[in-house]
């Protein structure tokens, strides 16, 4: 199967949260470029200090290379806030198509060492918003006959081999975040049985080698691990949030992904 590299999502109105920097970032301007209307959402709109990249920034290379976002401020730990991006989006730039569920919030340590705290908070933004969200969005698509739902997910959700067992699962703390992962995954091909009948298509998909982002940096996870450019991610991204009904069901792996789907990201 392969699919034209063109405006594949023109006209479409798309969300993409945790969309500041990074892995978000990359997907909301390849969307953009492929005609969609794009919300772009993570917690604050202008830069942070501790990290580079911000909503304001993100938005501004969209618009400048031609492209249509706005950028709408929402901590997915709040339900209010989860409702309003929905409400706002709709306000703003009409009914949802694309809903890119790739906000997160990631602490790595020994599950001895979780606080009760950390392991809620990890299940509410990358577990629950993502169920209230597509909740949210899942009856317009339903409506229309047509949607796209794309979870961002982690090779930490897959199970560890062994024994023997890495070293790297006991001594970098991956077995929360796994959990996560592997929640989010399942309930992605979950969802796509539910909804296949209406129209929807439900994928998870997950970089094969780390990006070099700056979340991923500030966890010292790029040092000693494979990398991918992030155009990479952003390009399965598009394919799974512009493709045919039979592409659905998916726990995706960006390279291998794009191999399948005979396609690679646009010369920069």
């Amino acid at each position: 199967m392969s699919f034209a590299n063109n405006l594949e999502c023109e006209g479409r109105v798309a969300i993409v949260t945790g969309a500041s920097r990074g892995i978000g970032a990359a997907i909301a301007e390849r969307l953009a470029a492929a005609g969609a209307l794009v919300a772009c959402s993570a917690r604050t709109i202008e830069p942070v200090d501790r990290y580079e990249g911000s909503l304001q920034e993100t938005v501004a290379r969209i618009t400048a290379a031609g492209g249509a976002a706005i950028p709408i401020r929402c901590d997915l730990a709040q339900p209010d806030d989860r409702a309003a991006l929905v409400e706002q989006t709709v306000a703003e730039l009409g009914p949802v198509d694309i809903l890119v569920n790739n906000g997160a919030i990631t602490y790595y340590m020994p599950f001895t060492e979780f606080t009760d705290k950390r392991f809620r908070l990890m299940f509410e933004v990358q577990v629950r918003a993502p169920y209230e969200l597509a909740q949210l969005v899942v009856p317009g698509m339903a409506e229309r006959g047509e949607g796209w739902i794309l979870n961002i997910s982690s090779r930490a959700g897959v199970h560890p081999v062994g024994p023997p067992f890495n070293p790297v699962y006991r001594e970098w703390g991956f077995s929360v975040y796994g959990m996560v992962k592997a929640a989010l995954d399942r309930f992605s091909t979950g969802l796509a049985a539910e909804l296949h009948v209406d129209g929807i298509r439900v994928n998870s998909l997950a970089p094969w080698d780390n990006v070099a982002t700056p979340g991923a940096s500030t966890h010292d996870l790029v040092d000693q691990f494979a990398l991918e450019d992030v155009s990479i991610i952003a390009e399965a991204a598009l394919a799974l949030c512009s493709g045919p009904l039979e592409l659905t069901g998916n726990v995706a792996y960006s390279q291998p992904l794009l191999a399948q789907l005979q396609r690679r990201p646009p010369a920069s």
